[in-house]
């Protein structure tokens, strides 16, 4: 399935008194990686709020490996883990410059009716953008 990388510079207000990014920083970080991936296959995550389609994260796992550290620049790597069905599954491996994996992660995510707040499918545009 499709994967796309995301570069982005680690900011002072990211980090810890040890200097360290915080640990709370990654789901961020994800969430930027998951939005290059959905607008860079053609899909607008606001027109898809729009329609009535939310997607609260439901699940989240995150592997710390190696640390990261103020003005790093990090290449997020996003990639779907299986075929959307009520749910979109989506993997993260964060890399630093030397090309090592420092985070792995794992978000799944739930398509959410905005009006009922019911669970729903997948919607076609975007099954067929996969």
């Amino acid at each position: 399935m499709k994967k796309t990388t995301t570069k982005i510079r680690v900011r002072y207000a990211e980090t810890d008194q040890m200097g360290f990014v915080h640990h709370g920083n990654y789901a961020q970080f994800f969430e930027i990686g998951r939005l290059d991936w959905i607008t860079k296959i053609g899909i607008s995550y606001k027109n898809m709020e729009s329609k009535g389609i939310l997607l609260p994260v439901v699940f989240l796992e995150t592997n710390y490996l190696k640390p990261a550290y103020y003005d790093d620049e990090l290449i997020i790597e996003t990639f779907l883990l299986e075929k959307p069905t009520s749910k979109i599954k989506f993997g993260y491996n964060i890399y630093n410059k030397n090309k090592d994996i420092i985070t792995k992660g794992i978000t799944h995510l739930a398509f959410m009716n905005k009006q009922s707040g019911k669970p729903q499918r997948c919607p076609k545009y975007l099954l067929d953008k996969i």
